[in-house]
C-alpha cells in the first residue's frame, strides 16, 4: 500500500511550499504598495507598523486562501476562470486585512486609505505570476512535436501513430479542449484548425489554432488542410454542443463519413475543466458504428504501386462511389484524373474539390454520357488513359424497374459502350463496379447489372493471354452506407421531421459497406489482379460480413441522435417495392465461390455466355430500348439471365460452408 502514501506526500510538500510563497507575496505586495504610494523609502518610524501590519496580513490572507480553496485548485492546469477567483479571493483577504490593521492600530499613520487598493493590484500580479509562470515555463520549454500527418500504412511497429484532429464547436469549448491537449502526455494527437457556429470568429486563432470558418464549409477546410499535408483523421465536437443534437449530429456523421473522417463526442467544457490526465474522453459516432463492425484496414503499398503516376479516368467521377473514387486515385498520386460524367453540377463539384484538395494532380473534366457511344470513344482515344473504372450506373431499384429501357441503355449499353472505348484506346484494365442485386435477380435493375458484368467476363476471357494485354475485371458488392439516394440520408431527413422512419419489411436485410471501405476494396481487388493475382472471367466479391436488417439500422441511427426508437421517433413498415428482394446475395446460384490472396476478397467463377452471343443481344436490345418497346426487351432480357420470380431464404453467413456449384441454366447452355 506504500504507493498509495506517495501522493500525500507530494501533497503535503506543496502545501507548505505554497503557504510560505503566498505569505510572502502578501508581506512584499504592502511593502511595494506602501513604497508606491509614499513615492520613496519607507521611513524607521513608519517600518515596524509596517512590517507588524504585513506579518498580520499574511497571516489573514493565507486563512483566507485555506478557507475558500486556493489551495484545492490545480495550478498546472491554470486558465482565466482559476486567475479570476484568485483575484476575488485577494480582494477579500486585503480587505480583511485592512479591516484588523485598522482595528489592531486605531488609524495608523502608515497606512494611506489608498495602499490596500495599490495593494490588491499588485498582489494579484504576484500570486498570478506565481501560478501561470511555471505553465508558461513548460509551454516554452516544451519541445514542439513535429508537424503531424497522416502515418503511412504499416506504421504501427514503428510507434504510435500521429492523429490530426479537427474541432467543431463553440471557441471556449475549442479553447479547453486545446489546453486538455496540450498538458496531455500525449504530443501525437495534434488539433490543426477549428470549425465555429459563428462566421465571426473566422480567421481568428486560438492558442496558435485557426478557425477557418463554419461547419457549413467542412468539405472545403478538410481540402484545404488536405493540400497542406495536415489533412484531419478525426473529427470532434461537444457532447453537450446544442448545435449539434438529433439529427443534426447523424448528418455530419454522413458528411465525415464521406470524407473518411471519424466522428468523437468530446466531454462538455465544464467536465474538461477537471481532466488531469491529458486525455479527452471521446466517444466515437460514425456510419461504422451502424455496422456493428470494424471497418476493414488494407495496406495502400499495392494500390499506389498500380496507381502512381498514371492516367486514370473514372466514369460516374460525381456520384459517391465515384467521387471517393477519385479522391482515393488522387491521394495515391495518379499523374492525372480523368472525370467523366453526364451531370454538370456533379462534374463541377468533383472537378473542384479535386483542383483544391489535389493540386499536383491534373483533373480534367469530360462532360458526356457513357450511351454516346461514338463519342465515348473518341474521348477515350483521345485521352488515353492506362486505368479506367467504370462507376457510372443507374442504382435504385424502383426507377429501374418503372423505367426499364433507360437501365438498358445506361446499364447494358453504357457498360459495352464503356468497354469497347477501353479496347480501342489500348487501356492497361477496366474495372467495372458491380452490386449484389445482379445475383439471382428478380428485377430489371439487377438483371441489367448481371449483363454488364457478362459482358466484361466475355471481354476478359476473349483478350490475349500474354502480359500487358488489357483485362476487364468486375468489383461486386452490396449496398454502401450514406451514398446518395440510399437509406442513410433517407432516414436523416425522416428524422429531422420526428420520423416516422419507412422500411419496407421487418425481415429486411442488406450487406453493407461503408464508402471508403467499399472504394479501397474495390482499388485493392483491381491492383492485385493487375499483378496477376486472378484467373481470368473471374468477379471479385468484397467480403462484407453478415447482413445487417435494416430495422436495426433505424434504430441505431435514431438512439445515435439521442432518441428512443418507438417512443420519440416511430419506424413503419410500407412493403416491398417492385423488383426488391427480401435479402440479397453475393454468389449466383450457377457460380463457384472461391477463396482469393487478397485479404477480404472473395472470387466468383461464374458460367460466361459467348462474346458473340452477347454482342448480337445487345444490339438488339439498344434498338428495342431506344425504340421504347420495354416489354419485348425485357422479354430478350430473360432470355439471357435466369430471374428467380421467388423470394430466396435467407443465404448463409460468410462463416458457413462454401457454396455447391450449380449447373448453368438451359438457355445459357444453350447460348454457349
Amino acid at each position: 500500500m506504500g504507493y498509495l502514501r506517495k501522493p500525500a506526500g507530494r501533497l503535503r510538500l506543496r502545501y507548505p511550499c505554497a503557504v510560505l510563497l503566498d505569505a510572502c507575496a502578501v508581506m512584499l505586495s504592502l511593502h511595494v504598495a506602501l513604497r508606491l504610494r509614499l513615492q520613496g523609502p519607507i521611513s524607521d518610524s513608519t517600518a515596524s507598523g509596517a512590517a507588524l501590519g504585513a506579518i498580520s496580513s499574511a497571516i489573514i490572507s493565507i486563512a483566507v486562501f485555506h478557507i475558500v480553496g486556493i489551495y484545492r485548485q490545480s495550478w498546472r492546469h491554470v486558465s482565466i476562470k482559476e486567475l479570476l477567483f484568485l483575484g476575488q479571493a485577494s480582494i477579500l483577504s486585503v480587505a480583511l486585512s485592512s479591516i484588523v490593521i485598522l482595528l489592531l492600530f486605531s488609524t495608523p499613520p502608515w497606512l494611506p486609505r489608498s495602499v490596500p487598493i495599490i495593494q490588491w493590484f499588485v498582489l494579484v500580479v504576484m500570486l498570478g505570476s506565481l501560478r501561470a509562470g511555471p505553465r508558461i515555463l513548460r509551454e516554452l520549454l516544451r519541445p514542439a512535436p513535429p508537424l503531424p500527418v497522416n502515418a503511412p500504412p504499416g506504421s504501427r511497429e514503428r510507434g504510435p501513430a500521429r492523429q490530426n484532429v479537427l474541432l467543431v464547436g463553440e471557441p471556449d469549448w475549442a479553447e479547453t479542449v486545446l489546453r486538455v491537449l496540450k498538458d496531455g502526455r500525449n504530443p501525437a494527437v495534434t488539433a490543426v484548425g477549428i470549425l465555429a457556429h459563428d462566421d465571426r470568429d473566422r480567421n481568428l486563432n486560438i492558442r496558435g489554432v485557426p478557425i477557418f470558418g463554419t461547419i457549413d464549409e467542412l468539405e472545403a477546410v478538410v481540402g484545404q488542410l488536405t493540400r497542406a499535408k495536415r489533412r484531419p483523421s478525426y473529427l470532434i465536437v461537444s457532447q453537450g454542443d446544442p448545435a449539434l443534437t438529433g439529427p443534426r449530429i447523424a448528418k455530419l456523421a454522413t458528411r465525415a463519413a464521406q470524407l473518411g473522417l471519424e466522428l468523437a463526442r468530446a466531454q462538455e467544457p465544464g467536465q474538461l475543466q477537471h481532466s488531469r490526465d491529458g486525455n479527452l474522453d471521446l466517444e466515437f459516432l460514425n456510419l461504422t458504428d451502424l455496422l456493428g463492425r470494424a471497418e476493414m484496414r488494407l495496406d495502400g503499398a499495392l494500390v499506389r504501386e498500380a496507381i502512381k503516376g498514371r492516367r486514370i479516368l473514372v466514369t460516374g467521377a460525381g456520384g459517391t462511389i465515384g467521387g471517393e473514387l477519385v479522391r482515393q486515385i488522387a491521394a495515391f498520386e495518379a499523374s492525372e484524373i480523368l472525370l467523366l460524367d453526364h451531370g454538370e453540377y456533379n462534374l463541377y463539384a468533383i472537378d473542384l474539390e479535386l483542383r483544391e484538395s489535389f493540386p499536383a494532380v491534373r483533373s480534367t473534366p469530360l462532360l458526356c454520357s457513357i450511351r454516346q457511344r461514338d463519342t465515348l470513344i473518341k474521348l477515350f482515344c483521345q485521352h488515353r488513359p492506362d486505368l479506367v473504372f467504370h462507376a457510372a450506373a443507374l442504382k435504385h431499384v424502383p426507377l429501374v424497374e418503372a423505367n426499364p429501357c433507360a437501365g438498358v441503355l445506361t446499364n447494358v449499353i453504357g457498360t459495352r459502350n464503356v468497354a469497347d472505348a477501353v479496347l480501342a484506346c489500348g487501356a492497361r484494365a477496366m474495372i467495372q463496379v458491380s452490386t449484389d442485386k445482379a445475383v439471382n435477380p428478380i428485377g430489371m435493375m439487377g438483371a441489367t447489372k448481371r449483363l454488364g458484368e457478362l459482358y466484361c467476363q466475355a471481354l476478359d476471357l476473349a483478350s490475349p493471354r500474354e502480359a500487358g494485354a488489357c483485362r476487364f475485371i468486375t468489383v461486386r458488392f452490396g449496398n454502401v452506407l450514406g451514398s446518395s439516394g440510399s437509406l442513410i440520408p433517407l432516414f436523416m431527413r425522416q428524422l429531422s421531421r420526428r420520423g416516422p422512419l419507412t422500411v419496407t419489411h421487418p425481415d429486411i436485410e442488406r450487406y453493407f459497406m461503408t464508402v471508403h471501405e467499399a472504394v479501397r476494396l474495390i482499388l485493392h481487388s483491381s491492383a492485385g489482379s493487375l499483378q496477376g493475382g486472378m484467373d481470368r472471367g473471374r468477379i471479385f466479391v468484397l467480403d462484407m460480413g453478415a447482413p445487417i436488417k435494416i430495422v436495426d439500422i433505424a434504430r441505431r441511427i435514431i438512439r445515435a441522435a439521442g432518441l428512443e426508437p418507438d417512443i420519440d421517433v416511430k419506424i413503419e413498415f410500407v412493403g416491398l417495392r417492385p423488383g426488391e428482394k427480401l435479402f440479397e446475395e453475393l454468389f449466383d446460384s450457377s457460380e463457384e465461390r472461391l477463396p482469393s490472396s487478397l485479404p477480404g476478397i472473395f472470387e466468383a467463377a461464374p458460367h460466361p455466355v459467348a462474346l458473340t452471343v452477347l454482342k448480337g443481344v445487345f444490339e438488339r436490345l439498344e434498338d428495342l430500348a431506344r425504340y421504347g418497346d420495354a416489354e419485348a426487351m425485357c422479354t430478350i432480357v430473360r432470355s439471357i439471365v435466369d430471374f428467380h420470380e421467388e423470394k430466396p431464404a435467407a443465404p448463409p453467413r460468410p462463416a458457413d460452408s462454401p457454396a455447391t456449384p450449380h449447373m448453368a441454366p438451359a438457355r445459357l447452355q444453350q447460348a454457349r
